[in-house]
Parts: C-alpha cells; structure tokens; sequence
C-alpha cells in the first residue's frame, strides 16, 4: 500500500487543549510520515497555472497544491473543537 493511498487510513494525533509540545512532536512525525514537512516548514504560495505547460509541469504543480490541502487538513484533523475554547 502507498503513502498516496493510505493517506486517510492513519488517524493524526489528537491535540486536546494539554501537552502542546507532545503533540507538536507527534504531528511532525505524522507529516514526516507522508512527505508532508516542506510543506509546512517552507512558506510558499501556490501560483496560477500559465499557459503551454508540458504534463511534468502539471504534474508538479498539482503535487505542491495537494500537499498544502494535506497539511490543513492534518491540522484540522488533529485539533479537537472543544480545545479551541467557544
């Protein structure tokens, strides 16, 4: 099975409102895990697509939108709604 397939097989670590730091450790190992880390420590923006790309271009730019779309969804996932407070 590939990382790309069991992407939403592995639960994220739950942050809970305690032991922020743990977490952080935790959730870092769990973007390690699917090669999502430069996503979340290089700040970069995903541009418009220009026009006359070759396929690896594409290619290429649909990896980099889909890893920050993990990322979010890793950071949504592993945040309880009731450790954000009201």
């Amino acid at each position: 099975m590939d990382v790309e397939s069991s992407f939403s097989l592995i639960a994220p670590p739950i942050f809970d409102g305690e032991s922020y730091d743990l977490w952080k450790v935790k959730m870092k190992s769990y973007m390690e895990s699917f090669h999502l880390s430069d996503a979340v420590e290089k700040d970069y923006q995903v541009s418009p697509l220009p026009e006359n790309l070759t396929m690896a271009q594409i290619k290429h730019h649909k990896e980099v939108k889909t890893k920050k779309a993990k990322v979010k969804t890793c950071l949504f996932a592993g945040v309880r709604q009731s450790s954000l407070g009201s």
